[in-house]
């Protein structure tokens, strides 16, 4: 049997020559075609919707949000499993569809799904989907290396607000996580003995900042044949430095007392500082700052 194949392959040396040319175009074609991954996402076809209920016990999670999740989430087409899985303040629930449904037809019809359910969740409750790509498709982490005189908080705020969505721009970036540093916060440090002293509950505080922090606009006015438009600015922070914007909060005034204004400075301390972490970023031995996608 090899013998005579090596005899035809002798014998027809044009149309083998030939029939390597075109096994050759055929297999550079089908390299150009066929999707190769650096880093294969071997992960199922699924969908994940994320929830979060700041203070809430898993229990209480799981009765209020992943169970009414689960249940509404089980009537999308196509779908093979829903998976939910309650923490302390979260709730995650993965709905896994057949491989030959196409994923974002199956993410636009778990968004749909969720209208449905919204109604009977607990107030201010509202699902997300999460990015549109697992853990299996991390494929570039990187650091950033700042100026010697810029803090970890600052350099964080860079990746948060600069950089960060810069690279989310990029095709084929379905989600950029920061890493490391501080995030940067206005604290407002109650102090528990004012507020009674004062009668004042630590909600009405909370409320005061709030409404503080807006915008409000009002109708017009007609001068000199113009036309001016009424609008009053409250954003904290706007067009202010960090002083100026202390400031600003320390001056919001909680509630009246005998005609006395009781203000944020009566009752607390603002100041400036890092949020709460779980973690940090080491790169050569020095914390940094940094991020992945």
């Amino acid at each position: 049997m090899i013998h005579s194949v090596l005899d035809f392959c002798l014998r027809q040396r044009l149309l083998i020559v030939l029939l390597s040319v075109a096994l050759l175009g055929y297999g550079w074609y089908s390299a150009q075609q066929v999707p190769i991954d650096a880093i294969p996402n071997v992960g199922e076809n699924q969908v994940i919707v994320l929830t979060e209920w700041a203070g809430r016990s898993p229990k209480d999670v799981e009765d209020q949000i992943t169970y009414p999740l689960s249940i509404a989430l089980q009537a999308v087409p196509g779908s093979k499993s829903v998976r939910g899985k309650s923490m302390f303040g979260f709730s995650f629930v993965q709905v896994t569809f057949d491989d030959d449904v196409d994923f974002y037809w199956a993410r636009s019809r778990v968004a749909e799904q969720l209208t449905t359910v919204n109604g009977s969740l607990p107030e201010g409750v509202v699902p997300t989907l999460a990015p549109d790509a697992t853990a299996l498709g991390q494929i570039f982490y990187y650091v950033l290396e700042p100026p010697k005189d810029m803090d970890l908080a600052e350099l964080r705020s860079k990746q948060d607000f600069f950089i960060k969505y810069a690279l989310q721009s990029v095709d084929g970036v379905a989600e950029v996580a920061s890493i490391g540093g501080y995030v940067k916060q206005y604290q407002i440090e109650v102090d528990p003995d004012e507020l009674r002293y004062h009668n004042i509950p630590l909600s009405k505080v909370i409320d005061s900042v709030k409404a503080s922090n807006i915008d409000v606009g009002a109708k017009t006015v007609e001068t000199g044949g113009m036309e001016f438009i009424v609008r009053g600015k409250g954003f904290i922070g706007a067009d202010k430095t960090e002083q100026e914007t202390i400031e600003q909060i320390n001056s919001t005034v909680i509630t009246v007392s005998k005609g006395v204004p009781i203000r944020i400075s009566d009752v607390a301390q603002v100041q400036t500082g890092p949020a709460f972490r779980r973690g940090a970023l080491d790169f050569n031995g020095h914390e940094s700052v940094g991020g992945w996608w």
